[in-house]
């Protein structure tokens, strides 16, 4: 088994890292030239056509940038799409969003502020909607999946105070939900946030290797006692244990990542398990690559504090730790019965038996 990217998927990373390089704020249209709208979008309707691994090359390079701006949301009203719409209905939306013509995004949560989809009514109010001010489209989720167009009198689109300020929230009102409304039922729903939360976790992981790297060329050139601070062995920790919590967080995302690409069954546990890592992975390389800063790396001087509030934010989106193990759990009871099944009527248990 390969566990490392393949030539292609390498070659897609490193052009996404060069041109990012070159311009940490391109336009929409300059990320829709690149083909990255259009990455899970299936050739025939103007896409790329390509696997989640290739999204996850991709987003971990945004990560790396900070970039700002409503790719996430995008991607996901995307996944969405993909999964709960009609054939027609994708013909209709997916060539204008790969195309970089039209933006989206999902409005899920509620009061409770829960991605557990039970816990989701009908309801017209939604809150931390990403990038609702920018969207052409809004899928609002309840019992079904409606569309929405936001430019529509009756949708109302107030911002909502939040830590990131380059990844943007709102609450939205609809007056009516009659829109189109997508097929798909709650486990279309369920398969769109999956592909969402691997993007995510590949945009922490980016995020975590930006902090390692700064951290690591800051701890070489800063000087205390006549001497590097990367000589002292505290600081020299700080660093290792930053660099095994991003190459841990890498391995569980780009797991997952493979998994979906290969509708692997156990795909939902791979996404909950990234995630889970990731949320405090993220909060915690952040700590430490401050630590290792000192006080520069409390002041908006330093791009440092754009990566720590990025972690803080992307650590609560689509489900913390807390609620991902829960998932975890969940999803390990549900699977026991299966196991237990298919090893009572195996012909090494039934010899074991005999």
């Amino acid at each position: 088994m390969d566990f490392d990217l393949s030539k292609p998927q390498k070659l897609l990373k490193d052009t996404a890292r060069q041109f990012l390089a070159r311009d940490r704020a391109p336009s929409w249209q300059a990320i829709a030239d690149q083909g990255w709208t259009g990455l899970i979008v299936p050739e025939e309707h103007g896409g790329l056509g390509t696997g989640i691994v290739e999204l996850a090359a991709v987003a971990e390079e945004m990560g790396r940038a900070c970039l700002a701006g409503p790719f996430l949301s995008t991607l996901f009203a995307t996944a969405l799409i993909r999964a709960a719409a009609t054939q027609e209905q994708q013909a209709r939306w997916l060539p204008l969003i790969a195309a970089g013509e039209m933006k989206a995004t999902v409005a899920v949560l509620e009061e409770s502020a829960s991605w557990d989809l039970d816990a989701i009514r009908s309801s017209t109010r939604k809150l931390f909607v990403g990038d609702a001010d920018v969207a052409d489209l809004i899928l609002c989720v309840g019992p079904d999946c409606v569309i929405v167009a936001a430019e529509r009198a009756d949708v109302s689109v107030v911002p909502m105070p939040w830590m990131d300020a380059r990844r943007n929230i709102f609450e939205v009102t609809f007056d009516r939900l009659d829109g189109d409304i997508l097929p798909g039922g709650r486990d279309a729903v369920r398969s769109a946030i999956d592909v969402a939360t691997v993007a995510l976790c590949a945009e922490m992981v980016g995020g975590m290797q930006w902090v390692l790297d700064t951290a690591v060329e800051y701890a070489k050139t800063r000087e205390q006692f006549g001497r590097p601070i990367g000589s002292f062995q505290a600081v020299q920790h700080q660093c290792a244990d930053m660099l095994l919590m991003t190459e841990s967080a890498r391995s569980a995302t780009y797991y997952a990542a493979w998994t979906l690409t290969e509708n692997d069954p156990g795909a939902p546990l791979a996404v909950s398990m990234a995630k889970a890592y990731c949320s405090d992975a993220c909060r915690e390389v952040g700590n430490r690559g401050v630590q290792v800063h000192g006080g520069i790396g409390f002041t908006w001087e330093h791009d440092l504090q754009l990566y720590y509030k990025r972690a803080k934010s992307s650590e609560t989106m689509f489900g913390d730790a807390t609620f991902h193990r829960e998932r975890i759990a969940s999803l390990v009871v549900d699977e026991l019965p299966q196991v237990q099944s298919r090893t009572e009527t195996s012909p090494d248990h039934q010899a074991v038996r005999a």
